[in-house]
């Protein structure tokens, strides 16, 4: 459902702490499944967390949540069905776009260190912090690169683009298919002919090279688009 980039180099780490949120009270045991059919009809939330004794039972799903038929049944009786999923206070945003992608959510919930629920991230809020990042804000060009898996590192590519003269701003892996890896790179603006010359002398083949407008606009459009669509 979500199209996420994890992204596995970048000169700016941001503050997650401060998008955690209780606009929305957690869901007890003990509530009825109505309440939440209600809470899901009103929000665009994937999942609700439900919570007992201050601590995280698990997370009911739309989905799950709808096929009840029987309304005055309470919330516990599905337990069967909740989903467990969390993270910390300490995690960093990729690694929770990470989270949301694979649980296929718009909400993670949050617990502190003795494993108490404390809130939730929203899946429109940590985009946020992507669409701000210099990944997509800082002028400068894209190249997508490949070379088999066992041979290629971060740490060269980022020496071949710094003996360009020029600054690595962001990278990640946008493909593995059988030996060879794929790796979108972000680097500062300047004359890109010496730098793919020096790619292909380390055995890099040169997928596709931008001058940063066309690609960038088109990710950062896609993001937006989500954002709203999360919203409405």
């Amino acid at each position: 459902m979500h199209c996420i980039l994890i992204l596995v180099i970048l000169q700016h780490i941001m503050q997650t702490t401060d998008y955690i949120t209780k606009d929305i009270k957690a869901l007890s045991a003990s509530d009825k499944v109505s309440k939440a059919k209600k809470l899901f009809n009103q929000l665009t939330f994937t999942h609700l967390p439900i919570v007992g004794d201050g601590f995280l039972l698990g997370l009911i799903a739309e989905t799950d949540i709808q096929t009840i038929e029987d309304e005055n049944k309470l919330i516990k009786d599905y337990s069967y069905v909740f989903h467990l999923f969390f993270t910390d206070e300490k995690m960093n945003w990729f690694e929770l776009l990470k989270i949301f992608a694979l649980n296929d959510t718009t909400i993670i919930p949050v617990l502190d260190e003795k494993q108490k629920y404390i809130g939730y991230y929203e899946l429109s809020d940590i985009l946020h912090i992507f669409n701000n990042t210099p990944f997509l804000n800082e002028s400068g060009a894209i190249l997508v690169v490949s070379k088999e898996i066992k041979e290629y590192s971060f740490s060269e590519i980022a020496q071949i683009i710094e003996s360009n003269d020029a600054k690595l701003l962001g990278a990640f892996i946008s493909n593995v298919e059988k030996e060879n890896i794929e790796i979108t790179i972000k680097l500062s603006d300047h004359d890109l002919n010496n730098t793919i010359q020096t790619f292909r002398r380390y055995n890099y083949s040169i997928l596709t090279n931008f001058h940063i407008d066309e690609y960038l606009n088109t990710l950062k459009e896609r993001s937006d688009y989500l954002q709203k669509y999360l919203n409405i």
